[in-house]
C-alpha cells in the first residue's frame, strides 16, 4: 500500500497534468495530493466528462485544495480563415471561461497541424494576438507550445519568433521537453528566450534516443513517454532544467506524461513515481533543498544514459 504524503513543499514548483493517471477527477486529485503535490495540469476533457457536468468539476478541483497549473488544450487554432476561424473562436471562448472558473491563469494552446491553416507567420502571429486579447478580460496567459509534429511551427524557435512578432503581454511560450527531443532541437537556443515570456514547462521523456519517423514520433508521445529521470534522455533534461533556470525561470514545471501503461496501473503506484522524479529534479539537479536519502539521484540517472 502506498504511504500517503503531506504537501511537500520542497516540490512545490512541480505538478503532475491529469492525462497521466486514470480514473475519475476526485480520484486523480486525491493521489496527486497524497503524493505530496500542490499544483495539477488541467484538461479541458477532466471539465467537459465529468458526470455531474462541469461546473462539478471545478467544485471538484476547488475542494482539493489543489493549484491549477495551467488548462489544456486548445489545438488548430491559429492561420485558420472565414467560418473556420470563426469556428474556433467560439472553442476558445468557452475554453477561456473554463480556465478562468478554475482559477488557472494559463491556457496551453499546441501548434497547428491542420492543412488548412496558413504557413504565414505573420497571419499565425495575429491570431494568436487576437486570442491573447481575448483572454486579457480573464486575467488569462496564453503559452503557445510548438508540437514537433506542427505543420509551420514544430520547434519552439518557431514558436518563439511567432509570439515575438505578436508582441502582446500575456502571450508566451509553452515549452514541452519531449518536443524539443524528439524534434532535436538545440539546447542552446534556450539562452535566446525571456524568462517573463515562458510562462509553463512541461517535462517527460521517452525510452529511445530517437523517434525515426513521424508516426513513430506522435504515436510514443501519445502513449508512452515516461516521467523524467525514467527515459534515456536524462542527462538531456537535466540540461534543459539547469538552463531554464539560469535563465531565470522561475515557473511551474508539470510532467506530461501520456503512458499507456500508467493508465493500468494504480494511482497511487503511478503518483508516487512522479513524486520521486520530482524530488529528483528538485534536489538533485536545482538544489532546492538539502538531498534526503534514498531517492532518486542525479548519478543514477545519468549512469543509465
Amino acid at each position: 500500500m502506498s504511504r500517503s504524503h503531506p504537501v511537500d513543499k520542497t516540490i512545490a514548483t512541480f505538478g503532475m497534468d491529469t492525462i497521466t493517471l486514470a480514473g475519475p477527477l476526485e480520484a486523480k486529485l486525491e493521489a496527486m495530493r497524497d503524493a505530496g503535490f500542490s499544483q495539477v495540469m488541467l484538461k479541458a476533457s477532466d471539465l467537459a466528462g465529468h458526470p455531474d457536468g462541469w461546473r462539478a468539476a471545478v467544485k471538484a478541483v476547488q475542494a482539493s485544495g489543489l493549484r491549477g497549473t495551467g488548462f489544456q488544450v486548445l489545438r488548430d487554432f491559429e492561420g485558420l480563415s472565414g467560418h473556420l476561424h470563426h469556428y474556433k473562436v467560439d472553442i476558445a471562448k468557452m475554453m477561456l471561461e473554463m480556465c478562468a472558473a478554475l482559477d488557472c491563469d494559463v491556457l496551453l494552446v499546441c501548434s497547428s497541424t491542420s492543412r488548412h491553416s496558413s504557413d504565414n507567420l505573420d497571419h499565425i502571429a495575429r491570431d494568436l494576438r487576437k486570442l491573447a486579447m481575448l483572454a486579457i478580460p480573464y486575467g488569462i496567459k496564453i503559452a503557445y507550445e510548438a508540437l514537433s509534429w506542427g505543420r509551420t511551427v514544430n520547434e519552439f524557435t518557431t514558436a518563439w519568433d511567432v509570439v515575438t512578432r505578436a508582441d502582446c503581454p500575456n502571450l508566451g511560450l509553452g515549452i514541452d521537453a519531449f518536443h524539443i527531443f524528439a524534434a532535436e532541437t538545440s539546447l542552446d537556443e534556450i539562452d535566446y528566450l525571456q524568462p517573463d515570456k515562458i510562462f509553463l514547462v512541461q517535462l517527460a521523456d521517452f525510452m529511445w534516443q530517437e523517434t525515426k519517423t513521424l508516426e513513430e514520433r506522435m504515436t510514443t508521445a501519445r502513449t508512452f513517454r515516461v516521467f523524467p529521470g525514467e527515459g534515456v534522455h536524462s542527462e538531456q533534461l537535466v540540461q534543459l532544467v539547469l538552463k531554464l533556470d539560469q535563465l531565470g525561470y522561475r515557473g511551474d514545471y508539470s510532467f506530461e506524461v501520456f503512458n499507456d501503461d500508467y493508465v493500468q496501473m494504480p494511482l497511487p503506484f503511478v503518483a508516487e513515481r512522479g513524486r520521486k522524479s520530482a524530488l529528483w529534479l528538485a534536489e538533485d539537479v536545482l538544489r532546492l533543498s538539502v538531498p534526503l536519502p534514498n531517492t532518486l539521484r542525479l548519478r543514477t540517472a545519468l549512469n543509465s544514459v
